[in-house]
């Protein structure tokens, strides 16, 4: 069995070793889940419901060990990894809910009573990506279990602490052995068995639009359903009648935050021609201010990027492109980048591409037909904010985006009461809202013949 190591982003530091699992292990793993899920499907769904809330009270309980550890692997700042750590018992809590109201439909049909149930899937193939571990596997997990299946669950190599935690506090809630497990390995062993396992009937995956369609085409080969969350290049539209210093001031954690490493950042900013000068006059100050630094200090709102690899990949995107500014960063050990702000043209690949890191491509536009047609203008649609005092305009601008997540004054991607994901080349189907364990199951009908 090989091995990797985990690195710390904010020093480059290793912080252990761990094995990496192979087939046989991913197939051990699947067998347990099996034969937990058969009897965690038989219980009563109020007996799912509790042991989903004990589940949350002990992550409750851990929030300060989970956000440390996401601090030290991921390099998040301290204040967003408790958030993201709380996140995970919110999530459960509110899924705690779904059991019980996982409910059928009776339909008046001639000679007799027809009635839908929701069953589980079985068995659930999780494969969640480096930037956001616990949050984005929560989303998954949750529900999945909330519905009656179990869960397999592949987090990223290069962030998969948490995760090995969530699995652990799992059963000291007293989940049952096998129900929720956590397999470390590559993408190519793990993931790819996930899909090609006939006792995996679902997978969800978020990562890349690219291995996306791998892991698409491979569940069509098994005709097995799949749930993905992909790219992004999302845009934030401010219009001339915008609170245009409450629009600048939020800039910088709309596509800085978690160092840009984010599907949902608005990478693309589209500023109304008439104002586009002032914008960035205002917008500068925001960026110069924005605090990049070790990610253990309270006050630290940006760390640094997730490895040196990918701190290289970023920086490609600046070769020969208009840096109108930049942030600052830490200098010496760690994988740190200053934020960017570049002047784009329209077809410019910094424009087009998802960058998954601190650079912000400035574009003017002149009306709202041309804010539109830009906006529209990528393979994505996942998310994007417009700003405008319009209310009618606002509510123009939204419909005529394609992006399945989209807020007006304001950057709001997630919250775990309403549905979460995208069109185009952003994925397939919905994570949250009150939904989503529907979404894990697979709708029964049976007919009773009364005459």
């Amino acid at each position: 069995m090989s091995t990797f190591t985990v690195i710390d982003p904010s020093t480059g530091s290793p912080i252990t070793t761990l094995e990496r699992a192979e087939v046989e292990h991913v197939d051990a793993a699947v067998a347990s889940a099996v034969r937990a899920q058969r009897a965690w499907a038989a219980l009563a769904p109020v007996a799912r419901a509790d042991a989903l809330r004990a589940f949350a009270r002990v992550v409750e309980s851990h929030v300060d060990e989970l956000a440390a550890l996401e601090v030290k692997n991921s390099g998040h700042p301290i204040g967003s990894a408790r958030w993201e750590a709380q996140h995970v018992a919110q999530v459960l809590n509110y899924y705690a809910g779904a059991p019980e109201r996982l409910i059928g439909s009776q339909i008046p049909v001639a000679g007799g009573l027809d009635v839908t149930y929701h069953e589980p899937y079985g068995v659930v193939g999780i494969i969640v990506p480096w930037n956001f571990p616990m949050t984005i596997a929560a989303w998954g997990f949750a529900p999945a279990l909330a519905a009656g299946n179990a869960v397999v669950l592949k987090p990223a190599e290069l962030t998969p602490l948490t995760a090995l935690r969530l699995g652990e506090l799992a059963l000291e809630a007293g989940l049952p052995d096998g129900l929720f497990q956590v397999v470390v390995g590559s993408g190519s062993v793990v993931g790819q068995r996930f899909v090609s396992h006939p006792d995996v009937h679902k997978v969800v995956f978020t990562g890349s639009t690219e291995v996306g369609t791998e892991v698409a085409a491979g569940c069509a080969r098994m005709l097995k359903p799949v749930t993905l969350e992909l790219g992004g290049k999302s845009a934030n539209i401010v219009f001339a009648d915008a609170d245009l210093e409450k629009a600048a001031a939020g800039v910088p954690g709309s596509v800085f935050d978690n160092a840009g490493q984010d599907c949902c950042a608005r990478s693309r900013l589209l500023v109304q021609r008439s104002v586009f000068d002032r914008f960035l006059e205002m917008l500068e100050p925001a960026v110069a201010a924005w605090k990049v630094g070790d990610p253990a200090s309270e006050d630290t709102q940006m760390g640094p990027l997730i490895s040196a690899s990918h701190r290289s990949c970023v920086q490609g995107f600046l070769d020969g492109v208009d840096v109108a500014f930049r942030g600052s960063a830490p200098e010496g050990d760690g994988f740190w980048f200053a934020p960017a702000v570049v002047l784009a043209q329209p077809g410019d690949r910094i424009a087009r591409d998802e960058v998954f890191g601190p650079v912000l491509a400035v574009l003017p536009f002149d009306d709202e037909a041309d804010a539109i047609r830009l906006a529209n203008d990528t393979a994505y649609g996942l998310a994007g904010s417009i700003w405008t005092e319009n209310l009618g305009r606002g509510i123009r601008i939204s419909r005529a985006v394609r992006s399945g997540v989209l807020s007006v004054n304001s950057h709001s991607s997630v919250r775990y009461a309403t549905p979460f994901g995208g069109m185009k080349a952003s994925g397939l189907g919905r994570e949250l809202g009150p939904d989503a364990a529907e979404h894990f199951t697979e709708v029964k009908n049976v007919f009773y013949a009364t005459e």
